[in-house]
């Protein structure tokens, strides 16, 4: 197993900005919530929406505990903005890992890298991880002292710089909670 990059850092992280209150958050939520059992149900009868009332708000208490707050976030708009760029990442590996397929004698020198991240570990690290498997030839495989590492179809290529960059366009996008174990 070879690794590189430990070394190089080329992004540097701002402050994550400070999450919603709480308050916000719960409420947000079981009105998602109540607007998914509406959509469900589609009935406005008393006793359909004092019910859908009552499991929105279970639901609301289940994903504070599962998933407080404090985890981390995303920020959709900036989500949506990235979408064009993502998509053309997701077509560009496609046809990456498809020549690669075909080739009579393919470019493979498979590996690991490593890469150091902004990201604490919880949601926002998680995210990060899942989209930038969206990269030709790489996917998130594990951590390794809390550090992502990456599988490579061809550690010669710039996967860590890519990594990086991806980072430096994600910063805003994800929030980073308070990490966890």
């Amino acid at each position: 197993m070879r690794e590189e990059g430990a070394a190089v850092r080329l992004a540097v992280a701002a402050p994550a900005p400070a999450s919603p209150p709480p308050r916000r958050i719960m409420l947000f939520r079981a009105v998602a919530f109540f607007a998914l059992w509406l959509v469900l149900m589609q009935s406005f009868k008393a006793a359909d929406l004092l019910i859908g009332l009552g499991a929105s708000m279970a639901a609301t208490w289940v994903s504070l505990r599962l998933l407080p707050p404090a985890s981390g976030g995303i920020r959709f708009t900036g989500l949506l903005l990235q979408v064009p760029h993502l998509l053309w990442e997701s077509v560009r590996a496609g046809v990456d890992v498809a020549a690669r397929a075909l080739a009579p004698s393919p470019r493979l020198n498979p590996g690991f890298v490593s890469c150091p991240l902004s990201f604490p570990p919880g949601m926002a690290r998680n995210t990060f991880a899942a989209i930038t498997g969206l990269l030709p030839g790489s996917v998130a495989c594990g951590e390794v002292n809390g550090v992502l590492a990456y599988h490579c179809l061809d550690i010669d290529a710039p996967v860590l710089e890519q990594l990086l960059e991806e980072e430096r366009r994600l910063l805003s996008v994800l929030l980073a909670g308070q990490g966890h174990d």
